[in-house]
C-alpha cells in the first residue's frame, strides 16, 4: 500500500534543482518550512524552529514583519514594475538618499542591482570602468582573498577564494589573484572578536603589487568579515593597512557588506565599526530584511564624478539589470529602514554582543570544538574533521541542531550562527546550548 504524502510537501520534488544543495541526499528526507514568524520558522511536521541564522543571513529585524509586508503590498497594488532605464520612479531615489546618509565619507551614490552577487559583479565593472574613463585603461587586474565569497557571478566567483565555488567552472576572469586568508588556527583560536596577531597579513598585497606592477591593479575586494567561509572577523589593525596599501598605489578598495551591513555588527555598516573607508562597497540581504530581493552597490563622489564628464546625452555606464531599482524591492527596502530605526536594531548587536561571544564561547571545551570565533552577532564554531571526511562532523551537528529546533548552518567542519538582531539571552542561550548537546552525541 502506498505511504500518503506528508502534509505540506510537494509529491514532486523531482523538478526543482535546489542551489548549493546535495540534491538526493535532501529529496530522501526533506526538510521544508512553511511558516515563519519573529524569530521562528514552522517546520512541514509543525514544529517550531528557532532561526539562528536569520535566513541565510539575511531576515535582520525578524520574520513576517507588518511593516514591510503592508508597504510591499501598497507599492504592488499602485505600481508593481517601472524600468529605470532612461526612466524613473520615486521610490529608488528616496532609497538611495536615505541609504547613503547612513554612510560615512564620502559614500554618496547608490546603484542598485537584485543580489549581492549581482553587486559584486557590478562593483566590479564599475572599478574597471572608473580607471578606463579616467585614462588608465592598464588597470585591469582584481585582486581578491583566499577564503573570500563574493557571489555566484563570474566575476564574484573569480575574485572569490572559496575552492568548491570554483573548480568546476574553468579559468573564470583572467587577470585575476588573491591574497592570503587571515585565519591563524594556531595564532588566534579562540579569539573574542578580532584577532590579535595577523595585520601584517594586509601586506600581502604589497607583494602581489611587487609582482604585477601597481600600474595594471584596478580593485581589491575582500568582506570586512569573512562570513560564509566560516565567520573569520579581520586581525586588528588588518583592514586599516589594506587601506594604506590601496592608497599608496592608487587602487580602489572595495568592502563586500552583503553580509555585515544592516547592523549586523553593532553599527549600520562595518565601514563604520572598523573605522577604515572603502572606495565601493556593496550590500544586499537586510537591505530589504529579505522580502523582496534587493543588492546595491555605494561609491564615493569621486568615482561617480568621473563617469559624468561625458556628453549629456550619453550613457555613462553601460549597466543594469531589467529588475535595477524595483518598485516593490525599493519599498521593501524603505519600511526595512523604518523598523531598524524604530527599533534601534543597528545597534542591538553591540547591546547583545558581550552576551553573544560568552555563549559561544562557552563552546570551548565542547566535544569537537577547535575554534570558537565571534564578532558582533556572528560566530563560527569550528570542529575538528573527521579523517577524510571534511564536512561531515558539521553536517550531522547541523541535523541535530535542526531536530531539537535550531536553525544553523554548517560551512565544512563549521557551525555558524547569525540570527535575527531580534534575538532575545534566551534564544541566545538555546541556540548554543542545543550545538553543545548535539556534539555530546557525536563521534
Amino acid at each position: 500500500m502506498a505511504t500518503a504524502p506528508l502534509a505540506n510537501v510537494p509529491n514532486n520534488l523531482e523538478s526543482f534543482w535546489m542551489p548549493f544543495t546535495a540534491n538526493r541526499q535532501f529529496k530522501a528526507n526533506p526538510r521544508f518550512l512553511i511558516d515563519a514568524k519573529d524569530m521562528h520558522y514552522t517546520s512541514h511536521d509543525g514544529r517550531k524552529i528557532l532561526d539562528g541564522m536569520a535566513g541565510l543571513w539575511c531576515v535582520n529585524a525578524g520574520h513576517g514583519r507588518r511593516e514591510i509586508i503592508q508597504a510591499v503590498q501598497a507599492q504592488v497594488a499602485k505600481l508593481d514594475f517601472a524600468p529605470s532605464f532612461q526612466m524613473g520612479h520615486p521610490g529608488p531615489f528616496e532609497l538611495a538618499a536615505r541609504l547613503t546618509a547612513l554612510l560615512p565619507g564620502d559614500l554618496d551614490h547608490a546603484f542598485f542591482t537584485n543580489s549581492g552577487s549581482e553587486a559584486v559583479d557590478t562593483a566590479l565593472k564599475i572599478a574597471l570602468a572608473y580607471h578606463r574613463v579616467r585614462g588608465e585603461g592598464g588597470r585591469f587586474r582584481l585582486i581578491g582573498r583566499e577564503r573570500g565569497y563574493h557571489g555566484v557571478g563570474f566575476g564574484g566567483i573569480s575574485v572569490g577564494g572559496m575552492v568548491a565555488n570554483r573548480k568546476q567552472f574553468g579559468t573564470l576572469l583572467t587577470g585575476v589573484d588573491h591574497l592570503r586568508h587571515t585565519h591563524d588556527l594556531e595564532q588566534n583560536a579562540f579569539s573574542r572578536g578580532e584577532p590579535a596577531k595577523g595585520a601584517h597579513l594586509a601586506d600581502d598585497l604589497q607583494r602581489l603589487v611587487e609582482l604585477h606592477d601597481p600600474a595594471t591593479i584596478a580593485a581589491v575586494i575582500v568582506e570586512p568579515v569573512a562570513g560564509s567561509t566560516g565567520v573569520l572577523p579581520p586581525p586588528q589593525g588588518y583592514l586599516k593597512r589594506l587601506r594604506e596599501i590601496c592608497d599608496r598605489h592608487g587602487i580602489l578598495l572595495i568592502f563586500d557588506e552583503v553580509i555585515t551591513g544592516f547592523g549586523r555588527l553593532g553599527a549600520p555598516f562595518a565601514t563604520e565599526y572598523f573605522g577604515v573607508l572603502p572606495d565601493i562597497m556593496t550590500c544586499a540581504k537586510g537591505l530589504t530584511n529579505a522580502t523582496v530581493p534587493m543588492g546595491a552597490v555605494f561609491v564615493r563622489k569621486g568615482i561617480y564624478d568621473a563617469f559624468m564628464n561625458a556628453p549629456e546625452n550619453m550613457v555613462e555606464l553601460f549597466h543594469g539589470y531589467t529588475y535595477s531599482a524595483h518598485p516593490l524591492a525599493a519599498a521593501a527596502g524603505l519600511a526595512a529602514l523604518d523598523v531598524y530605526k524604530a527599533e534601534g536594531l543597528f545597534t542591538r548587536a553591540k547591546e547583545l554582543g558581550k552576551h553573544f561571544e560568552d555563549a559561544a564561547h562557552g563552546l570551548k571545551n565542547a566535544r569537537h570544538v577547535v575554534d570558537v570565533r565571534n564578532i558582533g552577532l556572528m560566530a563560527g564554531i569550528e570542529l575538528d574533521s573527521r579523517p577524510g571526511k571534511i564536512g561531515a562532523r558539521a553536517y550531522e551537528a547541523f541535523l541535530k541542531c535542526y531536530e531539537a529546533g535550531v536553525l544553523s548552518r554548517s560551512v565544512g567542519d563549521t557551525l555558524t550562527f547569525s540570527p535575527p538582531l531580534i534575538v532575545t539571552k534566551a534564544q541566545i542561550d538555546e541556540m548554543f546550548g542545543t550545538l553543545a548537546k548535539a556534539l555530546a552525541t557525536i563521534d
